[in-house]
């Protein structure tokens, strides 16, 4: 079974791509999975080699529950933080993953 790496970003996905490329590269039988806050941040994700990717809060929320790792920047567990787009229900999620 492969494992699932989740990686969540926000804004533009800047972080998420640099994240997602070098996974890539490192962990190449690994599931990457590109979750973003907004479509642009999955967008950038998606296009540095994520598998399957999937935006807003509830994508967050359930993916956080299926994740062996998650990955992205230190906000992902604070709420309101990338100029509010990390919502408390998120932040929840990630803190509260078994991964």
């Amino acid at each position: 079974m492969k494992t699932r790496i989740v990686v969540i970003d926000g804004q533009g996905g800047g972080l998420g791509r640099q994240l997602v490329a070098a996974l890539a590269a490192s962990c190449p039988n690994a599931e990457l999975v590109a979750v973003g806050t907004n479509s642009l941040a999955t967008s950038a994700m998606l296009k540095a080699g994520a598998a399957r990717g999937a935006t807003g809060e509830n994508a967050v929320i359930v993916n956080s529950r299926s994740a062996d790792i998650i990955v992205g920047p230190l906000g992902i567990v604070i709420a309101d933080s990338l100029l509010g787009e990390i919502t408390p229900a998120m932040a929840a999620a990630v803190g509260q993953s078994s991964a």
